[in-house]
């Protein structure tokens, strides 16, 4: 992960979605780094401090109260996430 290179947003950023009158607001955090990479069979995520508390923010709105089955947010390379990152797409999905 390279801290030149990142295109994730240098101060506080907020997000606002509203999907079934259920307003997500994803927020973050300033200087936020978030790497998604493939490494053989596995998926690796490499943050710093403010990406990890990020992306836990992120799973935490999906989580919340009244939050649709379906509900999700994309994250690229060009969207919070380091250049040359893999997509990543964290969705909520209640069914079993």
């Amino acid at each position: 992960m390279t801290s030149d290179s990142s295109r994730a947003p240098v101060e506080s950023t907020r997000l606002t979605d509203v999907t079934d009158a259920v307003a997500q607001v994803f927020t973050w955090e300033a200087d936020a780094r978030i790497e998604v990479r493939g490494l053989g069979g596995e998926v690796v995520i490499e943050a710093n401090a403010a990406g990890l508390r990020t992306l836990a923010g992120h799973l935490l709105v999906l989580a919340g109260e009244g939050v649709t089955d379906g509900s999700h947010l994309h994250l690229e390379d060009s969207n919070g996430l380091e250049d040359g990152s893999l997509s990543l797409v964290l969705e909520r999905c209640d069914e079993e």
